[in-house]
């Protein structure tokens, strides 16, 4: 009998709250019990995190938890229970490296078990829909992969995933304009270093080149408006992409595409000169594990290029 296998993260769909703090402390057979029948289950506790903590190393095991279920040809899918902080990224990085057509969801709550707007069990219930329901159309559409994030009610893919709100139900948002997807399953993240740096208006080069002093070969730029910053972080990542690290250029308006048409020293335009590669639409949380990713698979400037295109 196909069996869906449930792997266990930690997150607040795992958390209680003790004299006011929520720690996750619930295992799989307490999250489901009450939602579907055990019997239809194969539950993997994997770790017990806060998802705010999860290095990429966690992640890519997470990725690797979910091969090693596929590996089972009585698994009808996997769902994963994560905590909503860096759910964007594990998810994505699982549809970057997921290679099999069955079903991988991922899924978790607001609100902790405990709480009277708990809303962990209605997810889970609609995971578990999500993963029964799968159907051969959506495995023949290589653009939308076999990674889903099921909540409130709502599945998305997670290329293009924010999360939206700290305190609502509907934690997530989505700016996913393009159809692409890219494969990249031969791309191990967990020895990886890709900074995000944020980059308000009149910023220097100190936090770029402490990301690089700290061993960082890649690094994602979270700039104002379209991408711009200033002439000081454009003459840093001309001396640092000269040097063969990475610079990807993102912007912190979670909507909209990004085009370099501006100039005056620290554009979007200087940037690309400088030897930046611009994010079209991909903002920096899903940037950095693209890029992450990237580099761990071998891939040279042209092929950056090409993904982030």
């Amino acid at each position: 009998m196909p069996v869906v296998s449930v792997i266990t993260t930690g997150g607040t769909i795992a958390s209680r709250t003790t004299e006011g703090v929520a720690e996750p402390v619930l295992a799989g057979r307490d999250l489901l019990r009450d939602v579907a029948d055990l019997s239809q289950f194969r539950i993997r506790n994997l770790m017990m995190k806060d998802s705010a903590t999860l290095k990429l190393a966690d992640m890519q095991a997470i990725s690797h938890a979910i091969t090693e279920e596929f590996g089972d040809p009585g698994v009808r899918g996997v769902i994963v229970l994560h905590g909503t902080d860096s759910m964007e990224e594990t998810s994505f990085l699982a549809e970057l490296q997921q290679t099999d057509l069955r079903p991988v969801v991922f899924t978790g709550a607001q609100f902790t078990a405990d709480d009277e707007r708990s809303d962990g069990p209605a997810n889970i219930k609609l995971a578990v829909r999500t993963v029964l329901d799968w159907s051969p159309e959506e495995d023949a559409n290589p653009a939308g992969g076999n990674v889903r994030v099921a909540f409130d009610g709502m599945v998305f893919v997670p290329r293009g995933l924010y999360k939206a709100s700290t305190d609502s139900e509907d934690a997530f948002a989505q700016f996913n304009p393009s159809g692409q997807m890219t494969r990249l399953p031969d791309s191990d993240v967990s020895g990886i270093r890709v900074d995000v740096v944020l980059v308000p208006p009149g910023s220097d080069s100190v936090q770029i080149d402490a990301s690089i002093a700290a061993g960082a070969r890649g690094i994602v730029l979270a700039c104002p408006g379209s991408g711009n910053s200033t002439p000081e972080v454009v003459e840093a990542v001309r001396r640092h992409v000269s040097n063969g690290v990475a610079v990807i250029v993102t912007s912190r308006v979670p909507q909209g595409l990004l085009s370099p048409i501006y100039g005056g020293g620290g554009g979007r335009y200087d940037l690309v000169e400088a030897g930046a590669i611009y994010s079209h639409f991909l903002r920096s949380s899903q940037a950095r594990i693209l890029l992450a990713a990237l580099l761990a698979s071998g891939a040279d400037r042209g092929g950056i290029q090409r993904a982030f295109g």
